[in-house]
This record gives C-alpha cells, sequence and structure tokens, in this order.
C-alpha cells in the first residue's frame, strides 16, 4: 500500500484534525479512552523505548496520556526499580504504584516481566493486570516447552492468573497445536500479528492467514500486538500503521464482526520520526486504530 503517511494514518478521522496540532488530535483520540467501539486499544510500554532511561511510572503516565491510551502492558523495567524485588520488594511501593495508574485514569491489563512466579503473581494482581506475557517456548525444542508449558500452568492455577505467550518470527500456525499448550486454559497467546505476517511463506500447512490465526485460536488469543510489518519478500520492514503488509485495517471489524475482544496493543517498532516523540507516534497509530473500529 503506498498511501501517504499523513494522508493514511488517520483514515476516518477528519483531515483537519490530522492538520491541526498534534495534541488536538491526541486529545480527541482521548475521548474514548482506549475503547473503540468494543475493542480496547492499548500499548506494551516497550514502545516509550526511545525516552530511556525516562521510563518511571510518572513518564509513562506522562507518555500514554500524550498518547490518548488508557489501558497498558507495562514492562517490568518501569515497575521493578518502583517497587522492589527479592528482599527489598515493597507491598506498600506496590499500592502506590497502582494508585498513581488509577489517578491518572490508566489500567494496567498486563504485566510483562521475569522473575518467580509469585513475586510475578504479586505485582500483577497489585496492578490489577489479570494476565503476565513472556516469551514463547522455542518451538524446536519440544522437552523445553513442555517443561515450561507445565510450570507455567501450574503457577496460573496456583496464583489464579494467565499467561500469555508472545512471538516474534519463530511460530506458525502448528506451534500452538502441541500438548505441550494444552496443560492449562489459562495458558494463553499474546499474538504479535505484524511478526507473523514478517515470518509467513508459501507453506500452506504452516502458514495460514492472521485473521485465520486468530479465528483458529480464538478462545486462547489474549491479546494482539499491533504493528504494520511487511513480508519476508517484501523485506520484513516496520513500517507506519498503514503502509505495511499486515492487515491491521482488516482486524478490528474482524473481532468487531466475530465478537471476539482480544486487547490490541499498539507496539511502536517503526523508526520515529526526527520532528516527532514515541508518544505522538503512538498517539497517530491510536488514532488509525481508532478510525478502524469505526469510532
Amino acid at each position: 500500500m503506498n498511501t501517504s503517511r499523513r494522508g493514511f494514518c488517520v483514515l476516518g478521522l477528519a483531515a483537519s484534525a490530522y492538520f491541526a496540532t498534534r495534541s488536538d488530535l491526541l486529545a480527541e483520540v482521548a475521548k474514548c479512552r482506549s475503547e473503540y467501539n468494543g475493542i480496547k486499544v492499548g500499548c506494551i510500554t516497550y514502545s516509550y523505548r526511545s525516552y530511556a532511561p525516562a521510563i518511571t511510572p510518572q513518564d509513562i503516565i506522562r507518555y500514554a496520556t500524550e498518547s490518548g491510551l488508557g489501558t497498558l502492558e507495562l514492562k517490568g523495567e518501569t515497575i521493578e526499580p518502583f517497587v522492589g524485588k527479592g528482599k527489598d520488594f515493597s507491598p506498600a511501593k506496590l499500592k502506590e504504584l497502582r494508585r498513581m495508574f488509577d489517578d491518572a485514569g490508566i489500567a494496567i491489563h498486563i504485566c510483562k516481566m521475569g522473575g518467580p512466579d509469585g513475586y510475578r503473581a504479586e505485582i500483577a494482581h497489585g496492578l490489577g493486570a489479570t494476565c503476565i506475557t513472556g516469551e514463547v517456548p522455542d518451538p524446536t525444542k519440544p522437552d523445553e516447552q513442555k517443561r515450561v508449558g507445565e510450570r507455567l500452568a501450574k503457577a496460573c492455577e496456583k496464583y489464579d492468573h494467565y499467561f500469555a505467550f508472545h512471538n516474534h518470527t519463530q511460530i506458525d500456525a502448528l506451534t500452538y497445536d502441541g500438548e505441550w499448550f494444552k496443560a492449562s486454559d489459562r495458558l494463553k497467546i499474546n499474538f504479535d500479528i505484524g511478526h507473523y505476517v514478517a515470518a509467513m511463506t508459501d507453506d500452506a500447512k504452516r502458514f495460514i492467514s492472521p485473521l485465520d490465526f486468530v479465528e483458529k485460536y480464538h478462545d486462547r488469543v489474549f491479546s494482539i500486538h499491533l504493528k504494520d510489518r511487511t513480508t519476508k519478500a517484501h523485506g520484513a520492514k516496520n513500517l507506519p500503521f498503514g503502509t505495511g503488509d499486515t492487515p491491521l485495517k482488516e482486524l478490528f471489524p474482524f473481532l468487531q464482526k466475530k465478537g471476539y475482544r482480544p486487547y490490541c496493543d499498539i507496539e511502536l517498532e517503526y523508526r520515529v520520526p526526527k520532528d516527532s516523540t514515541a508518544a505522538r507516534e503512538v498517539g497517530i497509530c491510536n488514532a488509525y486504530c481508532r478510525a478502524a473500529c469505526g469510532c
């Protein structure tokens, strides 16, 4: 798709809203607070990595507010320095962290972090998140898959939460058919639709369309990472929303029609323009999603 970035990013938003100040556009987007005709749109805070080391909770709240978002997948790099870990973990600081986001009107639906299962669960529960995310075990190592699946299934049952596996380009449409993933219905999928598109080949046994993937695993897809990548044949590039090969524009009407309600989290991976910021670009991605939802 060769539509210009400025012309396409806002889809159904009035052109004047885009060509006015960016803050006007983001203020308009923020009115919906991330839920557009039933679809919840947030972002993973990795999207703001270009601001590092300024990724404190206060920073993340400021960026998310500027982006017009009301729900986040919050990474451990922001959580752990604030609440501590091991002997330095502070339940009081965890409560304070929750209050900070609550007061800002921002929900935390997922925590992405490492550490012992009990520690991660306590933080997730404390922040109001129902799910923890991590990387999918190596599909070429079935013993590792089995071990990881069984351990996390037990942790999910013990601590009453979900665990969703995130992919890069290592999965195909058969990865989650294995016995390891059947260890518990609490094991879920954090489907990175852009990375999946970048991995696709013409092998019809291994790859189905991204929307067919969501259909196949609809009861296990807890969240979808939104990015617009091109296929391997087109260089597997990360591009602004609406200019790559990932069917983002089609995804939202599909979810609405089917009644599927995974969290849809923007993951900003394309290069931030020199005259912009990550928070502004996430806001533009948010506006694209809002328009694609018909809002």
